[in-house]
């Protein structure tokens, strides 16, 4: 069963500045020129720490931050209720709560915690460096789990930016035994890579944010591939849908084709001969890059149900990258764990 607990949070403190200037999305949707309005915002901006000229630096970096009062930390333990408001790429105005606690890492093969997408070795490598620098858990990551949806306290949140609030709590809500990663899944492959050589007790666990599966504002949304290059997928020509795919739709200048085939729309798309593959949550960009000549075509597809991705994380099966698509992506620079010396 998942082993869950309070921690104690590190936080920015008034010294740092505004909170605003501080916080980041998590560092695998930061393009270069992202991050380099990041750090300009602030020299504590969080993606100082998460996207660093090396890890050395980011570890210098936090040293310089904790001396200088830049950061706070709290005095007990405590877990956290989430609450993030978001208009999504549908432009549908939607609530995500969830709560923020320490999990105990388990290996995959105890079936307690599920992956359901590939990893490179690369990406962990790299985080990895940071962590052993460090020795601080910088960013959440996002499971789910089919227990209890987290009830928020009627009170004024302790922590509020943007669409974000935080609340400390004094209860959990039921969690259930198996928890599915949604988006994290190099940063939990590193955590466990970096307690199996640290071999400590702190570093046998990880910050996430856990959300159930019957919280009304989870919604997978769609990732659309826009493809350099596609031989011919065959398949049946077809209107431009108009309320919603029908299934895996290819658009090209000369039109829609439907295509067919047994299984969740990105297992079919992931056997299409596609070169050159980018990807954007919204349709009408995706379209658009083929009218522009940008590319050969637009391959469309349909959100992945959340409890068919859960169903085959527990079979045991890994789905094609970008099978999910969680929005809005958690706020880094809100809470860090530290794992101590």
């Amino acid at each position: 069963m998942a082993d869950v607990r309070p921690f104690r949070a590190e936080r920015y403190s008034e010294r740092a500045g505004p909170l605003a200037d501080l916080v980041a999305p998590p560092y695998d949707v930061i393009g270069p020129d992202e991050r380099l309005e990041y750090l300009a915002l602030s020299p504590y901006n969080v993606v100082h720490l998460t996207l660093p000229e090396s890890a050395d630096q980011a570890a210098r970096e936090l040293d310089t931050w904790r001396e200088q009062g830049l950061l706070a930390l709290d005095g007990e333990p405590a877990a956290w209720a989430l609450s993030q408001s978001y208009v999504g790429p549908d432009g549908v105005e939607r609530t995500r709560n969830g709560v923020v606690v320490a999990l105990r890492l388990e290996p995959y093969d105890r079936r307690i915690v599920l992956p359901h997408v590939r990893t490179h070795a690369s990406v962990k490598e790299e985080r990895l460096r940071i962590l052993r620098a460090t020795r601080t858990q910088l960013e959440p990551i996002f499971l789910l789990h089919d227990g209890d949806p987290v009830e928020l306290p009627d009170r004024e949140p302790d922590l509020a930016i943007g669409g974000d609030r935080l609340w400390r709590i004094d209860s959990l809500p039921r969690i259930s035994e198996q928890l599915l990663i949604a988006d994290g899944h190099h940063r939990y492959e590193t955590a466990l890579a970096f307690h199996e050589e640290d071999g400590s007790e702190v570093s046998a666990w990880m910050m996430v944010v856990l959300v159930s599966t019957r919280e009304e504002g989870l919604t997978i949304f769609p990732t659309h591939r826009v493809a350099q290059r596609a031989a011919d997928v065959g398949g049946t020509e077809i209107e431009r849908p108009s309320n919603g795919l029908p299934g895996v739709v290819v658009y090209r200048r000369a039109g829609y084709t439907l295509v067919e085939g047994d299984g969740l729309d990105v297992e079919l798309v992931d056997r299409l001969p596609l070169e050159g593959v980018s990807y954007t949550p919204r349709r009408e960009d995706a379209e658009a890059a083929v009218d522009r000549g940008d590319a050969d075509a637009a391959v469309l597809v349909r959100p992945a149900p959340i409890d068919a991705v859960f169903e085959r994380a527990r079979r045991g099966e890994v789905l094609p990258q970008k099978t999910t698509y969680f929005f809005p992506k958690l706020t880094s620079g809100l809470l860090f764990f530290p794992l101590g010396d």
